[in-house]
């Protein structure tokens, strides 16, 4: 039994896919395919039941799977705790971003991280929450910057900012002449929402939860719209075809010649966003430098959360 032999039926387990699990591996089908049967002859177990479009794990194999999860975990602390002796802030730190946070944070971060521990190179990877949470788990990632609330993994976790939202309106619609709109109203408007999968879609659903409903008939809505990034949505706002709801560090800092946009009144929806990490990560120094570079970023209209 190998680490090697370990990585593989984690990456099956997670893609439920033999081609699709090499290629995370950076391996061929056959070199993977191979591995996994040797080690479940060695177990004398099988570890997954191949379907024809999908591949399962058999009970037995989640259990064997979980427990792999952690040896590899383990074994990169070693590595982490080694590399802690030396420098804790030396070489790269794996850092993940939810969609609706990169574009308008990591410009900001990646050139705070420069100055601060240019030893420190992040390596960065874009995702939905879900699939951050499985990488974190797997040791594929660091650390992750997330909006709570998330599903409990055992991480450690770590508040960073609390960020209100704003409504995007066409700049000919009548709303983009208030000062303020409160959540009732969007009830009576056409909403451009994110796609499945997106947190955020989540958190606007929360502001005008009749929009879950997505029926033609329900009262004051028309219909609601998908997209599949905001900058996507807010084309399609200044296009009239709808209204949507932004996170504050997506509002361009300069007026826009087609998109208005309003703030909530009271109360305001918010969303917290936090920085998590396994509680087994070693290098402590370098969460608490990332923090710091975060907190160097402008984050304007957010409340810093220490």
């Amino acid at each position: 039994m190998t680490l090697t032999e370990l990585r593989y039926i984690v990456a099956v387990a997670r893609e439920k896919h033999f081609g699709r699990a090499a290629e995370a591996c950076f391996v061929s089908q056959p070199t993977l395919s191979v591995a996994i049967k040797k080690l479940e002859e060695e177990l004398d177990v099988k570890l997954f039941e191949r379907g024809a479009n999908e591949v399962s794990v058999t009970p037995l194999g989640e259990e064997i799977v979980r427990q792999a999860q952690s040896v590899i975990e383990q074994a990169a602390s070693i590595k982490e705790i080694a590399k802690r002796g030396k420098d804790p802030v030396s070489g790269p730190l794996r850092l993940g971003v939810i969609y609706t946070i990169g574009p308008y944070l990591l410009p900001d971060l990646v050139k705070a991280a420069i100055e601060r521990v240019p030893q420190m190179p992040l390596v960065l990877q874009e995702n939905f929450t879900v699939k951050l949470l499985d990488m974190l788990r797997t040791g594929e990632l660091d650390c992750a910057i997330i909006a709570e609330p998330f599903p409990d993994a055992g991480l450690a976790v770590a508040p960073l900012y609390d960020e209100p939202f704003m409504v995007a309106v066409p700049v000919n619609h009548p709303l983009a002449k208030r000062q303020q709109i409160a959540a009732e109203e969007l009830k009576k408007e056409t909403m451009l929402l994110l796609g499945t999968g997106h947190c955020f879609r989540d958190h606007v659903l929360e502001v005008c939860p009749e929009y879950a409903r997505f029926s033609s008939n329900a009262e004051g809505i028309r219909k609601s719209f998908e997209g599949s990034s905001l900058e996507t949505i807010k084309y399609m706002v200044a296009s009239g075809m709808g209204v949507t709801v932004v996170p504050q560090l997506s509002v361009p800092k300069d007026p826009q010649p087609h998109v208005h946009y309003v703030p909530f009144s009271e109360p305001v929806p918010t969303r917290r966003v936090v920085l998590a990490w396994r509680r087994t990560f070693t290098r402590y120094e370098a969460i608490a430098a990332l923090r710091n570079a975060i907190y160097a970023c402008p984050l304007e209209g957010v409340q810093r959360v220490s």
